[in-house]
């Protein structure tokens, strides 16, 4: 099993920036990719960012892309998502996810093996 814990939402204005935090633990060594999704009121989950655990290929939403930076911290076990000139329409919940998926589509909720909580992020406009 593999835990993921998401940290860094909260409030902030349209135009601002915020970096989202999601540590992993517990058996990070089956992971291949880890992602980001969010959720709108209303809305369906969506793809938002990923990137392969060793590699450090990454893929991005047309909507985040030039916004949103994905990186992460291998010996931390730490994925983190810098979003950068946040719009009011980026508000929703982001969930971390992680897969053990070789040939994964990094946009496909159903190839992500585990979960976070989720975190909410709000823009104002």
């Amino acid at each position: 099993q593999v835990q993921l814990v998401e940290s860094g939402g909260g409030l902030v204005q349209a135009g601002g920036s915020l970096r989202l935090s999601c540590a992993a633990s517990g058996r990070t060594f089956s992971i291949y990719a880890m992602g980001w999704f969010r959720q709108a009121p209303g809305k369906e989950r969506e793809f938002v960012a990923a990137i392969t655990w060793a590699g450090s290929n990454t893929y991005y939403a047309d909507s985040v892309k030039g916004r949103f930076t994905i990186s992460r911290d291998y010996a931390k076990n730490t994925v983190y998502l810098q979003k950068n000139s946040l719009k009011p329409e980026d508000t929703a919940v982001y969930y971390c996810a992680a897969s053990k998926v070789y040939y994964l589509d990094y946009s496909t909720r159903g190839d992500y093996d585990y979960w976070g909580q989720g975190t909410q992020v709000t823009v104002s406009s």
